[in-house]
């Protein structure tokens, strides 16, 4: 972030505006709606602005600035348009430290006013740290049609309870899940669709019963949802898998979980790395089992969090074999599986009438006493084979593939990082996807498609991928 979020409480607090024209009203309006204690210097005041000052709303102190004028000053704003006079006051703002926004200045601003959406004591602040300023006013448009204008009554209601459910509920993992079961129940949804009023005396009864249940319940039942966090792109991530990581107290997390993804989560969230990378096994999936069964126990809601789908090579029916054994609740929220986010941010339709009519999810781990893969079944023409963690086997596979008669002309490809930033996509055939995966330094995760699909990849790849067409230097570099 370049800019740190923060609200400033303004009631009654000095503020002094530099300017007395129409860009100077705007700022002075918002400024007001905070009961800030505003004073405008200016040779000379807009209309609206010399309406103010005649009411009484504003302190009018004609002609240029002074920097005495700073003196005492909580805050102060420059939108006169002169440059120069801009630049002379976030100087004397510097000097004395006072935070200070010259309008469409960044370099010379403190901080920057960023586009609201007022439901106080609500309040939603937009900002692009003054990059895209028409951007962040779309999205304020966005978020006043998202959030019902009654909010800020919900919120009203919620303050005025605070006293009495911390004195009723004395531990704050029970207050919590209290106000969570109110927001997410009736009582707000009527406050908020106007059935009830929230300051009647039926929404106080109703809340009061609900207070009494939870005083009652000394303990919660923990419970444990297993999430698919998908390939990588938090923007895969389903509703029900956000709602499930904001709602928990302690995320369970793996390797192939983005930082993208885990950043969506409440952020006094505990969060536990219990990640496995290939031959380095930080954490048994024994211990995994029973960190989950503790936790649980504890009365913890559990978010254990895999990459991809649990149910596709993730051990997630492992973890709930365990918890079954417990007697601990769960639920499952499925992902969007590697194969198919991977795939289709590389543009490979992992099945096509014309070049694969069947198609299998393969685990890499298949090497020795451990192999129990038909590669018969795969060598098949009009076929597709998805390798997970695979690329530490890749001779191997590559050589069973022989072995059962794939040709050497077959399509493959490697795919990097699937659906991040970073993605790169490496097309091959069997006879040089080894020598080119060396080539191009193909790191994990990556996931190996096997079958003529990979084709379609150079027609139809749209996002932002780092494409490789490999091809070496006459010095036997490696050229993208």
């Amino acid at each position: 972030m370049d800019y740190f979020p923060i609200f400033l409480r303004l009631a009654n607090e000095p503020v002094l505006v530099v300017g007395g024209g129409e860009v100077a009203a705007r700022k002075i309006d918002l400024l007001l709606r905070t009961a800030a204690k505003v004073t405008v210097v200016s040779p000379e005041l807009s209309d609206s602005l010399a309406a103010k000052a005649a009411a009484g709303d504003i302190t009018y102190v004609p002609g240029e600035f002074q920097p005495e004028l700073l003196d005492g000053m909580r805050l102060a704003i420059a939108a006169t348009d002169k440059q120069s006079v801009n630049a002379w006051v976030a100087h004397q703002c510097e000097r004395r430290n006072i935070p200070v926004n010259v309008v469409d200045d960044r370099e010379l601003s403190r901080f920057i006013m960023p586009a609201i959406v007022d439901r106080s004591p609500v309040v939603v602040a937009v900002g692009s740290s003054g990059d895209a300023p028409v951007l962040t006013r779309r999205l304020r448009e966005k978020l006043e049609s998202l959030l019902p204008q009654r909010l800020g009554d919900l919120a009203r209601l919620a303050g005025k309870l605070r006293p009495s459910v911390k004195a009723k509920l004395e531990h704050a993992s029970t207050r919590r899940r209290f106000w969570e079961n109110f927001f997410d129940g009736s009582i707000a949804a009527d406050v908020l669709s106007g059935r009830e009023d929230a300051a009647g005396q039926g929404v106080l009864d109703r809340i009061g019963s609900s207070l009494t249940r939870f005083a009652r319940q000394s303990k919660f039942a923990g419970e444990v949802a297993l999430v698919g966090a998908g390939p990588g792109d938090p923007g895969l991530l389903t509703l029900r898998a956000l709602r499930a990581l904001q709602n928990a107290d302690v995320i369970v997390y793996d390797r192939l979980v983005s930082a993208e993804v885990l950043d969506l989560a409440r952020r006094d969230a505990e969060r536990i790395y219990v990640g496995k990378a290939a031959g380095n096994h930080h954490v048994s999936q024994e211990d995994t089992n029973a960190l989950l069964v503790k936790l649980a126990k504890a009365g913890k809601r559990v978010c254990r969090l895999k990459g991809g789908d649990p149910f596709i090579f993730g051990r997630g029916g492992e973890e709930l074999e365990a918890l079954v054994a417990e007697g601990i609740r769960f639920e499952v929220v499925p992902g969007i599986t590697a194969a198919a986010g991977c795939a289709a941010y590389a543009g490979i339709p992992l099945t096509h009438r014309d070049h694969a009519q069947a198609l299998t999810f393969v685990t890499g781990h298949c090497k020795g006493e451990s192999d129990t893969v038909d590669w018969s079944a795969l060598a098949r023409p009009g076929h597709t084979a998805v390798f997970y963690m695979g690329l530490n086997q890749l001779e191997n596979i590559v050589a069973r593939l022989r072995e059962h008669g794939v040709p050497e002309s077959r399509a493959a490809a490697l795919i990097e990082h699937g659906t991040r930033p970073s993605q790169r996509v490496v097309t091959a055939t069997i006879a040089d996807l080894v020598q080119k995966a060396a080539e191009a330094r193909v790191a994990s995760p990556a996931l190996l498609i096997v079958g003529e699909v990979t084709r379609l990849h150079e027609a139809l790849h749209w996002f932002n991928t780092r494409s490789v067409e490999l091809a070496l230097t006459d010095e036997g570099r490696l050229s993208a």
